[in-house]
């Protein structure tokens, strides 16, 4: 970072030191591949340096490890370098936030004159995202691979203090990446100066409409810039999803990379046929075998304290995440899993999503999922950045016929765990 830049612009106060995460290098086949994408990029290995990134970029890319692009990566890139509108589905752990983060970076570099460098800046760039981890998740990239330039960027969330978001939105950042409730809160407070948005990216949009924010986007949407670049992404993509994205794009490409709305190929499933009375032990015999870190997901927020509260009595290394901790719990709870302080995280849904933890083995379904995006995006936690994972399913004798449902729905082969 350039400390000359950074003491004339107030946004640039709002940088964090970052973490250095490794490469994701699946090795995915793509769907289709997008007439601008040069003839050679594949035989050149398809390295973020044959896709001729500012040097600025590449620096931040080669230190986080980033080497070889992934497919969603290959398609992604040209397009969103057109300035076209999108829809993307593509598995989890594909690479999708360096897709579009990376030429959105480029574009605005390009745009920003020598004499602009420094300046408090309008927004150009709005992200809107489900749940608070995969903001923050965002803004880390953004921070990472914009690390060696003069861009600034903000996460609007709630459970964290107002104040520092509103100084950082009143002083004037490139990107700015929300959770539509805060958002909006800022938006009432008039804290936010989208005139000038050039760019709108929806990350997970059937969670967020799962969720009920749909309305509140709808709201957002309302308030700003019609001539905008609109990038929307997910995992999975349901038909009424892909109504509501045909309904805010104009004349959008579609990419679907990989199984449409199924895991990814990277991981492996298993189901134990448990009776309900001692899934908690059958856990615990797991959790003692494993290194870690695993996740664990449950359907209840009480379900995954007495679940946590239930392990660490038996000595396991346990913590719980879900909406009801505060954003210092949650973010307590994901640190310590990272760092080895925790064998297990056990979570409701809301981990589901935006939770990019390097390492994870396994996922442990204590019970069958409701619906098969529930599987996908809890057993998405793991197979991550070509790396394989295992996801296993605890199944009480009530639930064989909702597992059975679940399999044929995913069109997926299921085993029995080691254990």
């Amino acid at each position: 970072m350039n400390p000359d830049t950074s003491s004339t612009n107030p946004a640039r106060r709002f940088r964090r030191h970052t973490r250095r995460y490794s490469a994701s290098t699946s090795g995915n086949t793509r769907a289709s591949r997008p007439a601008s994408l040069p003839d050679d990029l594949e035989s050149r290995g398809a390295t973020f340096e044959s896709f001729g990134f500012p040097q600025a970029l590449l620096r931040g890319v080669n230190e986080r490890g980033f080497k070889t692009a992934t497919p969603i990566q290959i398609d992604v890139i040209p397009i969103v370098r057109e300035g076209v509108d999108l829809i993307a589905c593509a598995e989890t752990g594909t690479g999708k936030t360096a897709a579009f983060v990376l030429p959105i970076l480029e574009r605005l570099l390009a745009k920003r004159t020598p004499a602009q460098i420094g300046e408090a800046a309008r927004t150009a760039v709005l992200i809107l995202t489900p749940t608070r981890e995969l903001a923050v998740q965002i803004e880390d990239d953004i921070q990472g691979f914009a690390y060696h330039t003069s861009l600034s960027s903000v996460a609007v969330y709630g459970g964290a203090p107002s104040d520092p978001q509103e100084r950082a939105l009143r002083a004037g950042v490139d990107l700015v990446v929300a959770t539509p409730g805060r958002l909006m809160d800022h938006m009432r407070m008039g804290a936010t100066d989208f005139s000038g948005l050039d760019v709108l990216v929806l990350d997970e949009a059937d969670r967020m409409m799962d969720m009920g924010f749909w309305p509140d986007i709808t709201r957002i949407l309302s308030e700003l810039p019609t001539t905008r670049q609109t990038l929307l992404f997910s995992a999975t993509m349901p038909n009424e999803v892909m109504a509501r994205a045909r309904a805010i794009t104009r004349d959008a490409r579609k990419i679907e990379n990989g199984a449409r709305n199924g895991p990814a190929r990277t991981i492996n499933h298993k189901a134990a046929m448990v009776p309900g009375s001692e899934k908690t032990a059958w856990l615990a015999r797991f959790l003692r075998q494993e290194q870690g870190p695993v996740l664990v997901f449950v359907r209840t927020k009480v379900g995954a304290d007495r679940l946590a509260s239930r392990l660490i009595a038996q000595g396991i290394r346990t913590t719980a995440l879900h909406a009801d901790r505060t954003q210092q719990q949650r973010s307590a709870a994901v640190a310590g899993l990272r760092s080895g302080r925790f064998t297990a995280l056990v979570a409701t849904d809301l981990a589901a999503r935006g939770l990019d933890i390097e390492g994870i083995s396994h996922v442990i379904n204590y019970e069958v999922p409701s619906t098969r995006e529930a599987y996908v995006h809890r057993v998405g936690r793991t197979g991550r950045a070509r790396l394989n994972g295992t996801a296993v399913t605890l199944v009480a004798p009530e639930e064989r016929r909702a597992l059975n449902a679940l399999v044929r729905e995913l069109g997926i082969s299921i085993g029995e765990p080691a254990a």
